[in-house]
């Protein structure tokens, strides 16, 4: 594929600005930059969901220019979305099919629709019932279900935006020797990724977009990680010890004994303290975001004791949560994190409006001086604080999430993910913002399923498996093996001193 002067306006920006650079047949080519570089606008100009204002597309030499998804399938290009879209009320067989469902008489051909979505299912060794509702599926099966409906529809060059960013190490793992497979049948991959272990492991080649405009394409065989990380961020990152982790932890903040819930949890009991960063490892499934639910109110149906500050009160809500002094950063910022229509200065102050408020009305000049400090201090790039929160790159919405728990001073935080799906310079600000936050007296748990992540930003690591506490492990004795030892089950627990 060769694209040549790829332009994109949008009103008040533009997503990408005269790109070009060229995809060997059969590569795995990486397309790296920060959130908000146009990275998955170009991924969607590829897949015919968006048509570019100018520049042309060549495939194997011909012209290309597709108005629509189904114009690009045709001829042979498909794309693995980061957030997944699907009728979750559907079936398996129903999905695979949707846009082309086999039909006789007039009526849809059940049998024939099952073979197909089995065919396609077995194409890339997923295994799967094909009557299962897509609800019922975890994401990595939901993940394994769009590349499967792009290699059973014939795709030669598929576009992967992240996807690995709501995967466990063990679905990462399968992910990756899918992805050999299909390079060993011919496929051609874009693979959009911010996990610089990741494009150094698959990738061939690499093309790096600032600010919608080309910064650099080459073999990942001559550039270093820095120099990546510099043409990506246009800046050097320092990797720094976190200063929290060398000072000893102040007085207890919060201790959880013996929570449990349907949900998925049960007799979990931890205390956290002032200072400390306390991780929460654990497979997909394994319980960790419903501990976060349960302490911050969310899950009504949760049993057990929650203490803040020594005095008792498991918060019913999370307005009573955050009264208590509590923030969760939660793990799908669009459903859960953000009210996406909402502009970017409401979504970040929406913690604080009894501060802000007089008479029951709040008082716009105050909002805005309590926020815009705040996007200073977390470098939020925006051009308008009333834009709608659903305009705004991934990380960027991340980073709105944190302002709002910023503003609310809170004692202790909980983050479920803080860093899926963003950039390498936006994930070491946000570290730099975990450590800054424990350093001054913060408790914090840091839920994480990049292990590397926890072991390097944790003073101790928690492990849940199927809802239980397995263990704890100290920051020495912290490995990655050590860790998916105790994820899988395969060793007793070792509690840190």
């Amino acid at each position: 594929m060769r694209i040549t002067h790829i332009t994109k306006r949008y009103p008040g920006v533009v997503a990408l600005d005269d790109v070009s650079f060229e995809i060997r047949s059969g590569a795995c080519h990486a397309l790296c930059g920060e959130n908000g570089a146009g990275k998955s606008t170009l991924g969607k100009v590829l897949a015919g969901i968006v048509v570019p204002d100018e520049g042309e597309i060549e495939i194997d030499g011909r012209a290309a220019r597709f108005a629509h998804p189904t114009e690009a399938l045709a001829a042979g290009v498909a794309i693995v979305h980061q957030e997944l879209a699907f009728c979750h009320n559907l079936s398996v067989a129903e999905n695979l099919c949707l846009g082309a469902l086999p039909a006789r008489a007039g009526f849809v051909a059940r049998d024939e629709m099952r073979r197909i979505a089995r065919e396609r299912l077995a194409a890339i060794g997923a295994r799967l019932d094909v009557d299962r509702q897509v609800e019922a599926l975890s994401i990595g099966e939901q993940q394994m279900l769009q590349i499967a409906e792009a290699v059973g529809r014939g795709a030669r060059l598929i576009i992967f935006d992240e996807p690995t960013s709501s995967l466990s190490e063990p679905e990462a793992e399968r992910l990756y020797a899918l992805l050999g497979r299909l390079r060993g049948e011919g496929v051609t991959c874009v693979y959009v990724s911010h996990r610089l272990d990741e494009i150094y492991r698959l990738c061939d080649d690499v093309t790096v977009l600032r600010d919608g405009r080309h910064v650099l394409t080459a073999s990942l065989q001559t550039v270093g990680r820095d120099a990546l990380i510099e043409a990506m961020v246009g800046r050097r990152i320092e990797a720094h010890e976190p200063a929290h982790v060398t000072r000893a932890p102040g007085r207890e903040l919060l201790r959880v004994d013996r929570l449990s819930s349907p949900a998925g949890i049960q007799d979990v009991s931890f205390a956290i303290r002032a200072g400390e960063v306390v991780g929460l490892a654990g497979l997909v499934g394994a319980g960790r975001s419903q501990v976060a639910q349960a302490i911050f109110g969310l899950d009504h149906e949760a049993r057990g004791d929650v203490r803040i500050h020594g005095r008792p009160g498991r918060p019913r809500s999370a307005s009573e949560a955050i009264a208590l002094g509590i923030g969760l950063v939660p793990e799908d910022r669009k459903r859960q994190g953000l009210v996406l229509l909402m502009s970017v200065l409401h979504n970040a102050t929406l913690s604080i409006l009894g501060r802000l408020a007089r008479l029951t009305f709040v008082n716009r000049r105050r909002e805005r001086a309590a926020a815009e400090p705040l996007f200073d201090r977390l470098r939020l790039r925006l051009s308008r604080v009333d834009a709608p929160a659903a305009a705004l790159s991934g990380g960027t919405q991340q980073k709105v999430v944190l302002t709002r728990w910023l503003a609310a001073r809170c004692d202790v935080l909980l983050l479920d993910e803080p860093t899926r799906g963003v950039d390498v310079g936006a994930k070491a600000e946000i570290h730099g913002l975990i450590d800054e936050l424990a350093s001054g007296g913060a408790g914090i748990l840091l839920i994480s399923s990049e292990l590397p992540e926890l072991i390097a930003h944790s003073t101790r690591i928690l492990v849940l498996r199927e809802g239980r506490l397995a263990g704890e492990l100290s920051r020495a004795d912290a490995t990655q093996d050590s860790l998916l030892r105790l994820m899988a089950g395969e060793t007793q627990p070792k509690a840190s001193p």
